[in-house]
């Protein structure tokens, strides 16, 4: 029996939807052959396709739950908005956070063992789309935390802060939520990311003929600029654009000590499908 590598279980996973030990099996007894493993999962397991991989999960929804004060959010993936909004999908996502917060010290990994996955591959088989569990995420331990889920669950954030309340930490999540902000503060700002922005600007102010020093100037006020845009404490209060949240804070005598967005399929690449290829494709099948 040929050894099996983590990569082509996990390749088997994405074109099939079923579970780490299933598609271990199923690998093992063809010899690392994914074409002959699907082909024995689809006589024994059902499944509707053998192409899933083709086939990004970059929709899906965010759920968020609050327990013993402390905040829990998780983002699971699907492929269309049509199931996202199925209800057995829905329920599926409440499911995931609740058991992560009731399980606050699990891995996303010991989460799926815990019975997760045994949901997601029944669900994969209902509905017939690849559903992934992406990512589990919860509040840092501090006095004083707030959440935001937008209306459409596609957005989400929460918020750990030194200081403040409840309605303020519950403000910063909205506003972050809102804005997309890269860090805390500028000095939060990797190095190689106003690198990357100095090049840019100065490809850009030289294109204007201006003396060096002047050119100079005008970079390092497009770089100042940027670390208001990107930076959560020199942004405008989208509730009162007339304060910044550093003032916000300031004003409450708070600090935040983290703070992690998430957007359904953000980085996710989704692959482009001819349609009249996998249209034929599936027939032929």
């Amino acid at each position: 029996m040929s050894t099996i590598s983590a990569s082509q279980v996990k390749e088997l996973r994405e074109k099939t939807g079923l579970g780490l030990m299933d598609c271990k099996k199923a690998l093992q007894e063809a010899n690392g052959d994914i074409d002959l493993a699907i082909e024995e999962l689809r006589k024994t397991s059902g499944i509707k396709a053998s192409k899933k991989s083709g086939r990004s999960a970059a929709d899906g929804l965010i759920a968020i739950d609050i327990q013993d004060k402390n905040i829990f959010m998780v983002e699971v993936n699907c492929e269309t908005d049509f199931v996202a909004r199925d209800e057995s999908y829905v329920s599926f996502t409440k499911e995931v956070v609740q058991t992560y917060s009731k399980n606050p010290d699990m891995s996303l990994e010991q989460l799926l063992e815990l019975g997760v996955e045994d949901s997601r591959e029944r669900l994969v088989q209902k509905l017939g789309e690849n559903i992934i569990v992406r990512r589990v995420v919860k509040t840092d331990d501090s006095s004083v935390k707030g959440c935001y889920l937008h209306s459409n669950h596609k957005i989400g954030c929460i918020v750990s802060l030194d200081g403040g309340d409840e309605e303020l930490a519950n403000d910063i999540a909205m506003h972050a939520s809102a804005t997309d902000p890269m860090a805390v503060s500028p000095s939060d700002i990797p190095d190689d990311v106003l690198s990357k922005e100095r090049e840019i600007f100065k490809a850009q102010s030289e294109e204007s003929g201006k003396p060096p020093e002047i050119i100079e100037k005008m970079i390092e006020g497009k770089i100042a600029k940027f670390l208001s845009e990107v930076s959560l404490t020199d942004q405008d209060f989208v509730k009162d654009p007339n304060i910044k949240i550093s003032q916000l804070l300031k004003e409450k005598n708070a600090n935040i000590l983290s703070f992690t967005r998430y957007e359904v399929g953000e980085g996710i690449e989704v692959k482009k499908v001819d349609f009249a290829t996998e249209v034929m494709s599936q027939i032929e099948g």
